[in-house]
């Protein structure tokens, strides 16, 4: 097996194929994270024309669209949750972006690239799709986030069958995010975070939101047989009524002859001893102070 195939991607389509249907029931969510990205955009004085939203799933291209971006392209994994998505509506694999060079000024992600086995030749392809100076939004929940499921379920199976397989996703680090911007050729980097906290009635409610949104587990790696009856129910029964949703939120601009560049090392006119009004003490070559 490629040691690169985590996700099961034809299993991922069908999900949020069947998702299509019932995504307006974590539109409030959806919403929510999708407005804290878009924020990033009222920092920058930059106008936006042609934008890009990929796996939006129906809040994001209405956003945009408030925000005057006039054409809007609602790429989606799955046709039937591309056609719902508020935008222009296409089909296509986030691994092999169908646009030519310089399409698009802005390209938006919003909890939407989590599942992609090629992650970074993905950001590669969105970096080119975009015109010098575009720019990238995307976030991603990050490590921590459904902490108290992923511990629950393990717990419970432990007891249930004496071993315990994958039933909550990987998720990235916030490092791993920023190393990722670099590695893709990205100008002005930048990856934070915040954590959205999840309430629910019932515990049980999470598992159905998880269902209508589409995100079940994809490992390749997960195991096939049918769980325990009693597995999700007692899972449940040790869940908190807050479960968190790390979002991890990346930034970045594909490089132009008019960003901020770093200055040539030894340009400086100035010495940084003057500016902090300290004295100045060479070193010699063993790291030591010259004798007079």
């Amino acid at each position: 097996m490629d040691l690169m195939q985590v996700f099961d991607r034809r299993l991922v389509a069908r999900r949020r194929a069947r998702a299509a249907a019932s995504v307006g029931h974590v539109a409030p969510v959806l919403a929510e994270c999708a407005e804290r990205l878009l924020d990033r955009l009222d920092d920058t004085t930059r106008r936006f024309d042609r934008a890009l939203e990929i796996g939006g799933r129906g809040v994001v291209a209405p956003m945009l669209r408030a925000r005057g971006i006039r054409f809007v392209v609602s790429g989606d994994l799955a046709p039937a949750m591309a056609a719902r998505a508020g935008g222009t509506p296409l089909a296509m694999d986030e691994e092999a972006l169908p646009f030519a060079p310089g399409s698009f000024d802005l390209v938006v992600a919003s909890l939407a690239l989590h599942q992609v086995n090629d992650l970074p030749g993905a950001l590669i392809q969105i970096r080119r799709a975009l015109v010098p100076d575009g720019l990238f939004l995307a976030s991603l929940p990050g490590l921590g986030t459904l902490a108290p499921l992923r511990e629950a379920l393990a717990e419970v199976e432990m007891q249930l069958r004496g071993g315990i397989s994958p039933r909550v996703s990987p998720f990235p680090d916030l490092r791993d995010c920023a190393a990722l911007l670099q590695r893709a050729g990205f100008a002005l980097p930048v990856a934070d975070a915040e954590t959205v906290m999840l309430r629910y009635r019932s515990p049980m409610a999470l598992f159905a939101d998880l269902r209508a949104a589409g995100e079940q587990n994809a490992v390749l790696a997960r195991d096939d047989r049918t769980p325990p009856r009693a597995l999700l129910a007692m899972a449940a029964a040790r869940l908190p009524e807050e479960v968190p949703l790390r979002l991890l939120v990346m930034t970045g601009w594909a490089p132009a002859d008019n960003q901020p560049k770093a200055a040539r090392r030894g340009s400086a006119t100035a010495r940084l001893a003057d500016a902090l009004g300290v004295t100045e003490n060479r070193l010699d070559g063993d790291g030591a102070k010259p004798r007079d």
